[in-house]
């Protein structure tokens, strides 16, 4: 759905540039072709600017950066949106093809001599106006690090987050019948991490080993006044949603992995959940996340947390 969306946008949006450059300014079709290609890098461009602007006026007080770190911040989220938008989530069946969710083989971990067990399967969540395809780049570094990894797609885009509960019951469900596993942990990414919470406040964690949140707005964003849907009202700092969602509080072990440079999430202190593990890591994008080889091994080290067999959990191991 996202993606039909998406692609019919894109070519409206081609076609348009090209209309006006060869019968506005009867350019020749080689020419029109680079300003369409000129139109739609320097649309994202201003839009990026734009968020980054907002996020500056609303910021956090956060570690500074350097002219040469906030340029290479800038220019490595930029180059996330045009990825993420352009290429991979118009064209999701040509970049992601199905979870391959029999237990992988190197997911047996344990010492010489000693049990082997399995280790949980990882279901990863996408956020707000993305699909699964938003994890095209992380999953393969993970499933080489020996995790089962499945996907899903929250529909429709621009729904209540409430009603993405059930589908991810049934996913829920799906996984661990096909990886043949008792519990699962739990990835979200910006409102995926709110969906695996309100999923937990419901149902409780018997079947979730842990969850780990990137760049999720635990608390809101202020971006999210300026969003489409049920779900971006949900996630106005303040909202009676967010409000409800946080009583009870987290009821399985959460790692909060967030940058306090995000350009999404904004005041970035609303990246923050109180009681629980916090990972920093500074100088990237919202969308970047998705691409950061730094935000892929501080998710490694907290699924190797959650990992572990319940019978060391419990004894502290």
């Amino acid at each position: 759905m996202l993606a039909r969306a998406l692609r019919l946008s894109l070519l409206l949006e081609v076609l348009l540039y090209l209309a006006l450059a060869k019968y506005g300014f009867d350019a020749s079709s080689g020419v029109a072709v680079l300003v369409a290609l000129f139109g739609v890098l320097s649309l994202r461009a201003a839009l990026v600017a734009l968020i980054y602007a907002c996020a500056w006026t609303w910021r956090s007080p956060a570690p500074r950066l350097s002219a040469a770190q906030a340029l290479v911040m800038v220019l490595g989220e930029y180059a996330a949106f045009v990825r993420s938008f352009v290429i991979v989530f118009p064209f999701e069946r040509w970049w992601m093809g199905a979870d391959r969710l029999q237990p992988h083989p190197a997911g047996a971990i344990g010492s010489v001599g000693a049990p082997r067990h399995r280790r949980p399967p990882v279901l990863l969540i996408h956020g707000y106006g993305c699909s699964r395809a938003g994890w095209w780049w992380l999953r393969p570094r993970l499933e080489a690090a020996g995790w089962t990894v499945a996907t899903l797609n929250l529909e429709p885009v621009y729904a209540s987050i409430d009603d993405y509960i059930d589908p991810l019951v049934r996913r829920i469900d799906a996984v661990l019948g096909e990886a043949g596993a008792e519990r699962l942990i739990l990835v979200g990414h910006s409102m995926g991490g709110l969906v695996a919470r309100a999923y937990l406040q419901r149902f409780g964690g018997a079947r979730v080993a842990g969850l780990v949140t990137l760049g999720t707005p635990h608390q809101g964003s202020r971006l999210a006044f300026l969003g489409f849907g049920e779900n971006a009202r949900q996630m106005r700092p303040g909202s009676p949603w967010l409000q409800s969602v946080a009583r009870p509080p987290a009821v399985v072990e959460t790692t909060v992995i967030y940058s306090p440079h995000d350009n999404f999430v904004m005041p970035q202190a609303c990246l923050e959940l109180p009681g629980t593990e916090s990972r920093v890591v500074g100088g990237v994008g919202h969308l970047a996340m998705l691409y950061s080889p730094r935000v892929a091994q501080a998710l490694l080290v907290a699924l190797e947390r959650y990992g572990r067999p319940r019978r060391q959990e419990e004894h502290g191991a």
